[in-house]
């Protein structure tokens, strides 16, 4: 599909290029909220989502004392937030992590850490097993194995990545954390396929995850904004039997901090974190309107794909 005719059906937030009502998202509760650390990261993958590189700070490190704010606007507007999620960039990348991890944990917070387990986490491994051995199961560490097949997992992350993950998913899962894997559909494998492949993986290397658990390994659809995709109507609901209160942007919204920018803002989606339509304004309250979905992936990852990134999804 051409540049030109994506822009004409994703060119306007309320109606669709057919003149419909464009579907919307309201936001019940803010369940899960993501803080983006940053962009930098250690690897440039072939399709990484977010274009995070060792060079690309288009989102600037979150410190500590940012991070606090919103922890404690959480409390001050009592929302029922139970979930933090953290993801980058590679998070451990970040100076501030091990003490924005231990603010998130220490006020009671389910902790969810997305990171490639390679050299930025074992550099904290005695500050990891420290908040581990103090909140136990409220954090858990989700690793990005694309494929159980180390030629697939090279091809996305490039040569020389697949040992050092190795080496930090098992030290996680030897030193008992609680882990969980992000998979990847981009080869063509049907699910069963995926899982059973995974699962001999996890068994051969002593990895203690069930392949077969959906929240342990999540396998996400690819994400290409020049695929062809429908736009998502009001109708599209009851005919794809779809609840719009289980879509992402129903219970989360995600905090980044632009380069140049003085404070961070809030976004209506861990997926579309540059796109300024999606920006909901620098406080939690100010981002509690309903989200358009105006963006091919609203349809492709989320509602057709099936894509969901909390835990408690």
């Amino acid at each position: 599909m051409s540049v030109e005719t994506l822009a004409k059906k994703f060119s306007d937030p309320f109606t669709t290029a057919k003149g419909e009502r464009r579907a919307w998202v309201d936001l019940t509760a803010l369940k899960t909220l993501w803080f983006n650390t940053g962009t930098l990261c250690n690897l440039a993958c072939v399709n990484c989502y977010i274009e995070s590189t060792p060079k690309n700070d288009a989102l600037v490190y979150l410190t500590h004392a940012e991070v606090v704010s919103y922890l404690d606007e959480i409390k001050r507007e009592g929302y029922t937030t139970e979930e933090i999620g953290i993801t980058g960039g590679e998070p451990f990348m970040n100076p501030d992590i091990i003490p924005i991890m231990g603010e998130c944990l220490d006020r009671g917070f389910q902790l969810l850490v997305l990171t490639n387990a390679m050299r930025p986490m074992m550099k904290c491994e005695k500050e990891l097993l420290e908040l581990k051995n103090r909140y136990g199961d409220l954090l858990t560490i989700r690793v990005s194995v694309d494929h159980f097949k180390r030629e697939l997992h090279e091809e996305e992350r490039g040569p020389r990545s697949w040992e050092p993950m190795m080496l930090g998913l098992k030290w996680l899962s030897d030193k008992g954390f609680t882990i969980d894997i992000a998979g990847r559909t981009r080869w063509g494998e049907d699910e069963d396929e995926l899982r059973q492949g995974f699962d001999g993986f996890f068994k051969k290397y002593g990895i203690k995850i069930d392949a077969h658990d959906k929240k342990q390994l999540m396998l996400f659809p690819e994400m290409d904004e020049n695929a062809p995709v429908p736009e998502i109507t009001t109708a599209c609901w009851d005919i794809l039997n779809v609840d719009p209160d289980d879509m992402m942007c129903a219970s989360s919204r995600m905090v980044v901090k632009r380069k140049g920018d003085d404070k961070p803002s809030v976004q209506a989606c861990t997926l579309l974190a540059y796109d300024q339509q999606f920006n909901m304004g620098q406080t939690l309250k100010e981002a509690s309107d309903s989200v358009q979905l105006n963006h091919p992936h609203c349809a492709k990852f989320c509602i057709l794909g099936g894509g969901a990134c909390s835990v408690k999804e």
